[in-house]
């Protein structure tokens, strides 16, 4: 697909003007996002602070950058970092976008930050002249290689209707949320549900066990029932396997969830399910299990359950057609 970000068309070669992209963060999530980007046609110009992490992204097509000052003369940069201080770090910071000769005319980032970040960011945007999408993705770096990411997107609707285009060359769709941070809110109360999903689930699962079902029997009925979903048929394997490699990990749902309910305080919206969960979570990161997938509850909620987990169990696990990525 050929690239279609200012409303011009660009040819296959890197073109340094309206129609080529730059990217800031090449984590897992970021990379995924990248490769659907230069699978579907568009010129990546890309800056990551490891350089051997955007190595496989190059031998696919993306250009290098060894700063943030060779992104200066491209119209649109997209941001996936890993934290609100990152984000501010990268475009208001010494040598960040917003400090070059030339800034962009939007910026869109894709991570889950605070709105009060985003909101600073913002202001000082203005003042340079670039417009500011917040477009926070659901989905993991499996879901995003299989074109299912999902965007909430926030900010100028100009902006919205010319960055959609690409928004949808990397996932299922991206749906526009209204003015300001909005989009942020839409994505913290999203992982504060998954965390309430991921906790009943597991408790579920276990109390199952422990009663003589194996969890790949009880799970292949939650996933054929009305109560089964693309969630818990893509975490099925790993909380049967216990395979906790993480496609999201403990560390960044306790992250989100306490934006989240720092949200809810502001807010005055009363959330004691979700208050409750993520102390659960928590705890699972103080108890060495961060950097794991947050299917790692399940572990730790066995100990206390008085359940000894054995790795896998007789009966295959079950997924609903279509459900090999997952909505985190």
């Amino acid at each position: 697909m050929q690239s279609i970000v200012s409303g011009t068309v660009s040819g296959s070669e890197p073109d340094r003007g309206a129609g080529a992209l730059g990217w800031i963060g090449a984590g897992r999530m970021g990379a995924a996002m990248i490769e659907r980007l230069l699978e579907a046609g568009h010129p990546v110009t890309v800056y990551n602070r490891t350089r051997s992490k955007i190595e496989p992204l190059v031998a696919a097509g993306a250009v290098p950058a060894a700063s943030i000052a060779d992104l200066a003369g491209l119209d649109v940069v997209f941001t996936s970092v890993g934290s609100s201080e990152d984000l501010l770090a990268v475009t208001i910071g010494a040598g960040g976008l917003l400090t070059l000769s030339k800034t962009p005319q939007v910026i869109v980032d894709v991570t889950t930050v605070s709105a009060d970040a985003s909101a600073t960011l913002r202001a000082r945007a203005i003042e340079s002249g670039t417009e500011v999408l917040a477009a926070p993705a659901s989905g993991n770096p499996g879901a995003v290689r299989a074109g299912r990411a999902t965007f909430a997107v926030s900010g100028p609707l100009t902006a919205y209707e010319r960055v959609a285009p690409v928004l949808r060359d990397i996932g299922a769709n991206a749906t526009y949320c209204g003015e300001g941070e909005v989009a942020r809110l839409v994505k913290l109360c999203h992982n504060l549900f998954l965390g309430s999903v991921i906790q009943s689930l597991v408790e579920v699962t276990l109390l199952a066990e422990k009663g003589g079902v194996d969890r790949a029997s009880f799970l292949a009925f939650m996933n054929g029932s009305v109560l089964g979903s693309t969630f818990t048929a893509y975490k099925t394997p790993a909380l049967v396997d216990l395979d906790f490699r993480p496609t999201f990990t403990a560390r960044l749902l306790r992250k989100d969830m306490e934006l989240g309910l720092a949200a809810a305080r502001h807010l005055e919206v009363p959330m004691p399910v979700s208050a409750l969960v993520g102390q659960v979570v928590a705890r699972l990161v103080g108890e060495g299990y961060g950097e794991q997938d947050f299917a790692a509850l399940i572990s730790m909620q066995a100990r206390e359950a008085g359940v000894e987990l054995g790795n896998g169990s007789a009966g295959a696990p079950t997924r609903l057609p279509g459900t090999q990525a997952a909505q985190e």
